[in-house]
């Protein structure tokens, strides 16, 4: 028991923490990805997925896990962050912090919180209305509906680039973190980074853009009519 504690006070704990709970919000990244491109699908796939995830009991304890990371996830990050800072020399003249760490390091905690803010919102538009209302909304018309306000598509679009730059320093310092970005697997971890950081925010993107135009777009041929 007092090795796990001694374990968890250390900065090192803390941070295989951090990068454990990361690494499993990376992959739930994946599952959510491939589940809202089903939006591409129609509102009958997409609605028919959004049921399958509310019903199935496998998923919904899936889900405590989830709830479980994305707190913890930034908790462990915040407590690195200020450990380090109270361990760090106040002398700027012999340490400068901009010349021994790069910007993405320097502003995870700025970065991270922006996409826990994200995450609130989003939760809030998206999950707990098809979770927790009596009366259960079209999956496919929320994000419709959400998508067709410009400001949102705006903030949705500026959020997955801050999670973009978030996930590039994040994905790879986890792995050095855990001891895994050694010479024979860095260039690996780098190519796999790519998918995390730039594929899929990038596909995550397209859906407030298509939706937006999309919305935008079908009345205006509805109205016109054929000739």
């Amino acid at each position: 028991m007092n090795t796990l504690v001694s374990f968890y006070n250390s900065s090192i704990g803390r941070k295989v923490l951090m990068s454990l709970t990361g690494l499993f919000l990376c992959t739930f990244l994946v599952e959510h990805l491939v589940g809202n491109l089903l939006l591409y699908k129609g509102p009958e796939a997409f609605n028919a997925y959004s049921e399958f995830m509310v019903g199935n009991p496998v998923i919904r304890t899936v889900e405590i896990i989830l709830f479980a990371a994305l707190f913890l996830h930034p908790f462990f990050g915040f407590l690195v962050w200020l450990q380090n800072k109270r361990s760090r020399p106040r002398d700027y003249e012999e340490y400068r912090l901009a010349d021994n760490t790069p910007l993405a390091s320097r502003i995870t905690l700025l970065t991270g919180s922006i996409v826990l803010f994200f995450l609130i919102v989003h939760l809030r538009q998206f999950f707990f209305p098809t979770r927790f209302a009596e009366v259960k909304p079209s999956s496919y018309a929320l994000v419709q509906e959400a998508f067709s306000n410009p400001y949102y598509v705006v903030g949705y679009t500026i959020a997955l680039i801050v999670l973009g730059y978030h996930l590039r320093h994040g994905f790879q310092s986890a792995f050095q973190t855990l001891g895994l970005r050694d010479k024979k697997y860095a260039s690996i971890i780098d190519y796999i980074a790519v998918i995390f950081w730039l594929v899929i925010p990038l596909s995550f993107a397209t859906m407030p853009v298509y939706f937006y135009f999309f919305n935008r777009l079908v009345p205006s041929i509805i109205a016109v009519g054929p000739h």
